[in-house]
């Protein structure tokens, strides 16, 4: 069972960049597809982005595209998420989430590890 520890969130101001961090212990993540949601208060947890495990392939959320590049260092066991140009409707937790698989997946019950989440707060 691998571990997946999430960092790198924090409070930005609109127009601002952040970047998260995922990093897997415990397994090497180069056979995972792998995911970023994100769960606003008193809302579900929706899809952000996926990369599959060869990174040939990636996936953006619509309201996401343009501003959000998720990319993979299997050397590191690490994710990342850039966000640029964040948007108070950006505000959420932000989950980590791994599938062990070729494919990926917009949907959550699809995936069966996960971190604990890390805080992305802007400001208007």
């Amino acid at each position: 069972q691998a571990q997946l520890v999430e960092s790198g969130g924090g409070l930005v101001q609109a127009g601002g960049s952040l970047r998260l961090s995922c990093v897997v212990s415990g397994r090497t993540m180069r056979n995972y597809g792998m995911a970023w949601f994100r769960q606003a208060p008193g809302k579900q947890r929706e899809f952000v982005s996926a990369i599959t495990w060869s990174g040939d392939l990636t996936t953006y959320e619509d309201s996401v595209k343009g501003r959000v590049t998720i990319s993979r260092d299997d050397n590191k066991n690490t994710v990342y998420l850039q966000m640029s140009n964040l948007k108070p409707g950006d505000t959420a937790v932000y989950y980590c989430a791994a599938v062990n698989t070729g494919y990926i997946y917009r949907l959550p019950e699809l995936y069966d590890q996960w971190g604990q989440g890390t805080q992305v707060t802007v400001s208007s």
